[in-house]
């Protein structure tokens, strides 16, 4: 535990572009794991995408590769979403809670590094590239910019002494 210096920080103020871009983001990735996650169980084949050459969004969603441990990765990318679309909530961006910032950036952070083992094993392992999956790693990894760029962009506010 830090010692008590006698000045009072409060939570950062975050600027309202990121706040905003951030749900909205989060909404968005709500949006595409929604339906990749309702096609895994209905019909893959029904996704709308190309499903010859490289792009190949049925190849990609149906491989042994978009199962982790008897969970459909688009069920992963759900739950992360939904967890990113909590964090990034008005509510979350007021907490004093310096847990939820934290909490934030490293969920925002492991949806990114994520995005990257995912296109290794479409390119390498699966050789083939679905477009929702790419929509989502594109919205992941902006995700995570927004939210460091507000962190660089803000600092910590502190209380007047009284």
């Amino acid at each position: 535990m830090a010692a008590y210096d006698g000045v009072r920080r409060l939570p950062r103020q975050m600027p309202l572009w990121l706040q905003a871009t951030s749900l909205g983001l989060s909404l968005v990735a709500v949006g595409i794991a929604s339906y990749l996650t309702v096609t895994h169980y209905t019909d893959p084949a029904a996704l709308a995408c190309p499903d010859t050459g490289i792009v190949n969004c049925t190849l990609v969603t149906t491989s042994s590769w978009s199962v982790v441990l008897g969970m459909p990765l688009a069920v992963l990318g759900l739950v992360w979403a939904v967890v990113m679309t909590g964090l990034t909530s008005p509510w979350a961006w007021r907490a004093a809670a310096r847990w939820v910032d934290g909490a934030r950036l490293v969920v925002s952070g492991t949806g990114a590094a994520m995005v990257l083992y995912l296109v290794y094993v479409e390119l390498f392992r699966v050789g083939a590239i679905c477009l929702w999956c790419t929509a989502i790693h594109v919205t992941a990894v902006c995700l995570f910019g927004v939210i460091l760029a507000g962190r660089a962009a803000s600092s910590p506010r502190v209380a007047a002494a009284t």
